[in-house]
């Protein structure tokens, strides 16, 4: 179980960093640059060196750290508080921002939330931004919360800053898929468990046509460069979702073939690849990941760590050192 901790982290981290260079960049332009088979290994973007991940792979991480700290409050004072622990690593991410080498693109509607000090919630909707961030920072709640918790609290967190359905139900969907895989449940049937949870909420329709369309391309084995333009560019949640999880259920027990065609294609390349990588990371493990991907993308050995901390804390009821992850 701790390999499939470890898959999902690096895994997202991974596939974030390998979209990054073609992120937006018309599937045309991508082959010209890199040839046929489209980008296939880390390289420069914007001044930033081969390897490096972008806001959401910062947010993801921001994420773990604010479980952790949650299940700390919980054991101590016995509640856990989690969105108020989350929130706050959010706003460490966002003071972090001072130094110019950690922007990485962030998002609009997440800088503007964060920024007013404002928290929305589903009840209280601070918005009505559909956009992908607030799902693709969830995946470490499937290794923090069972099924069924786990789609509930990515939910929550991501309608601290999205207040759309289709985003925060996108966010709780990831969360679901990644919890039900650590349950031992094969990538289709967590795909199922996770739509039976989203269909019990109201509202839930936009993003369950979404999905339907990926899994409905999956069965009628259309390709890929036919199915992703129609699921979309991966620039609202809805369409992330839809277009990770149409890559890993097509590339099931291949996580480089997997997370490459997730990135090759007209659009977010950083998002569809994030969500495929954790998805894939999860299922298949960290062992099933490229060992020059792994080795280089950023700070591999801290992500690593917080991993391993997840997989002690959550699956092992280890203690561990309340310091390494309180909050300054």
């Amino acid at each position: 179980m701790l390999n499939r901790f470890k898959g999902c982290l690096i895994g997202l981290a991974i596939g974030d960093a390998l979209g990054a260079p073609v992120e937006f960049l018309s599937f045309e332009k991508i082959k010209e640059k890199y040839g046929e088979k489209g980008i296939g290994e880390f390289d420069v973007w914007d001044g930033f060196k081969p390897g490096s991940y972008t806001d959401d792979t910062q947010l993801s991480l921001a994420t773990a750290k604010g479980c952790i700290h949650a299940h700390f409050n919980l054991m101590r004072e016995g509640e856990s508080r989690s969105q108020e622990f989350v929130y706050k690593r959010y706003s460490e991410w966002l003071e972090n921002l001072k130094d110019p080498f950690q922007v990485r693109h962030p998002g609009y509607t997440c800088m503007n939330v964060l920024q007013s000090g404002e928290r929305g919630s589903i009840g209280n909707p601070i918005n009505d931004s559909t956009e992908a961030s607030g799902l693709l920072r969830t995946a470490s709640v499937g290794l923090a919360f069972p099924p069924g918790m786990a789609f509930r609290e990515g939910a929550d967190y991501a309608a601290l800053t999205h207040g759309h359905p289709s985003a925060y139900f996108a966010a709780g969907f990831f969360a679901e898929i990644v919890a039900q895989i650590i349950e031992g449940k094969s990538l289709q049937d967590a795909a199922e468990l996770s739509i039976e949870q989203l269909v019990a909420f109201d509202n839930h329709e936009d993003l369950l046509q979404s999905l339907e369309k990926a899994l409905e391309f999956f069965i009628n084995q259309t390709p890929v460069e036919e199915s992703i333009p129609e699921l979309g560019e991966g620039v609202t949640a809805g369409e992330a979702l839809a277009i990770g999880v149409f890559c890993s259920l097509k590339h099931v027990f291949e996580f480089p073939e997997g997370v490459q065609a997730a990135v090759n294609h007209s659009g977010a390349s950083t998002t569809s690849g994030l969500v495929t990588g954790a998805i894939l990371g999860t299922l298949l493990g960290h062992e099933a990941i490229i060992d020059s991907w792994s080795s280089q993308v950023e700070n591999s050995q801290e992500i690593i760590e917080i991993a391993e901390d997840m997989h002690k804390v959550f699956k092992q009821g280890e203690r561990i050192s309340f310091e390494k992850y309180s909050l300054e």
